[in-house]
């Protein structure tokens, strides 16, 4: 562990990577604990975690993959709590997922810390069956992957990584395999963003090999965060095989259980966005157009996020290739930005929309080029 004093007044400021406090037990006592210890308020505030990398990145994820099942979770002290009421808890964690779709990161964590206080009072003292209590821990599971996401896009990736950490060993505490790869699927994705491309690919393929393939969805989801992976190792046969493998999943027949509900937003529209994205990585304007442009439509009216995103995305294709297209790249720029001021937001967004300015930067002397700058440093400053 890395420990550093620095003074501030008559205090001090402990620097701890991100997993500290985090290595526990693989059980349901440990999963609860850990879901305490990045949800409580105080006697961690003077600690600032540090974004871990390398290794330490994986770890977690192998982890995941040998631990033994938890088994029964049965909870006999305390008030019966009825199945109905986790199924309330997880109508509320759909509502706020829909939420953060159209505003973005930094609006709605709050909301999800407050019901994930909730879902844990519950775990803790109320009297619930084993098939409950696996619900419960599942309901805090995914409350802690949406938690991480909401950091991860507002740009606080050590925060992200402690609620990811913990949402993983309450997905173990549920017996829920497909939560518990999700949440690494999102752990590459962000590896991926920071420069850790190599443990990008780790941690999806071992989110791939964790999960036996029941759900379409699902398995779509892994494959794609497989194929970002690859686009951004440059390893183009492999980014492509996992995006083949992702599109032809909508043919599958879903299992008994149907799909999970949080994988609601993976619709064929949202695995042509991912596969434009990783076109675009590995060079491919053409294809990571007709990706992309098939997309759009839906994105742009379902989630203000994912529109901008989209279209930024666009029109960076539009300015890279060899004869750039500069009216269409401000089309879609200008949409990116209108849908960015004060509609949602979203520091993976802005943080696209400043590649593009400086892609855009050697052709300032056009007037239509020089304008969009303009607006988009606008945008830039009151983001910061």
């Amino acid at each position: 562990m890395l420990d550093q004093h620095l003074a501030t007044g008559r205090k001090s400021l402990v620097l701890v990577p991100s997993a500290s406090a985090l290595v526990l037990p693989w059980s349901a006592t440990g999963s609860l604990r850990a879901t305490q210890i990045v949800t409580e308020a105080g006697g961690m505030y003077r600690r600032m975690f540090l974004t871990v990398l390398g290794s330490s990145m994986t770890s977690p994820a192998l982890e995941w993959l040998i631990a033994h099942p938890v088994g029964d979770v049965t909870k006999t002290a305390g008030h019966h709590l009825p199945m109905d009421v986790v199924d309330h808890l997880d109508t509320i964690t759909d509502s706020l997922r829909r939420m953060d779709d159209h505003l973005g990161g930094a609006s709605a964590i709050g909301l999800v810390r407050q019901h994930l206080r909730t879902v844990i009072d519950l775990i803790e003292q109320r009297r619930y069956t084993s098939l409950v209590g696996l619900r419960l821990h599942a309901s805090a599971g995914e409350l802690l992957r949406l938690a991480g996401w909401l950091s991860f896009d507002s740009g606080l990736h050590a925060q992200a990584q402690r609620f990811w950490i913990a949402g993983l060993c309450a997905a173990h505490a549920a017996g829920d395999r497909a939560l518990g790869a999700n949440i690494l699927g999102f752990m590459s994705c962000q590896a991926k963003d920071i420069g850790q491309i190599r443990e990008a690919v780790t941690l999806a393929e071992t989110a791939r090999t964790g999960y036996h393939a029941s759900s379409p969805q699902v398995a779509t989801i892994l494959d794609l965060r497989a194929a970002e992976a690859y686009a951004n190792a440059e390893e183009t046969d492999r980014c492509r095989e996992a995006i083949d493998s992702a599109l032809a999943r909508f043919t599958d027949t879903p299992a008994s259980t149907g799909n999970p509900p949080w994988a609601y937003w993976i619709t064929p529209a949202h695995a042509d966005a991912q596969a434009g994205y990783c076109y675009l990585k590995l060079g491919n304007w053409s294809q990571a157009r007709t990706h992309l442009g098939r997309s759009l439509p839906e994105h742009t009216q379902q989630s203000a996020r994912e529109g901008a995103l989209h279209n930024v995305l666009l029109a960076t294709t539009y300015v890279r290739q060899d004869r750039p297209n500069l009216d269409r790249a401000i089309e879609h720029g200008d949409e990116a930005v209108h849908l960015l001021s004060g509609q949602v937001s979203s520091t993976r967004c802005i943080r696209q929309v400043r590649r593009l300015v400086a892609d855009l930067t050697p052709y300032r002397r056009i007037p239509v080029v020089r304008r969009f700058c303009n607006d988009a440093t606008d945008l830039l400053q009151t983001s910061t």
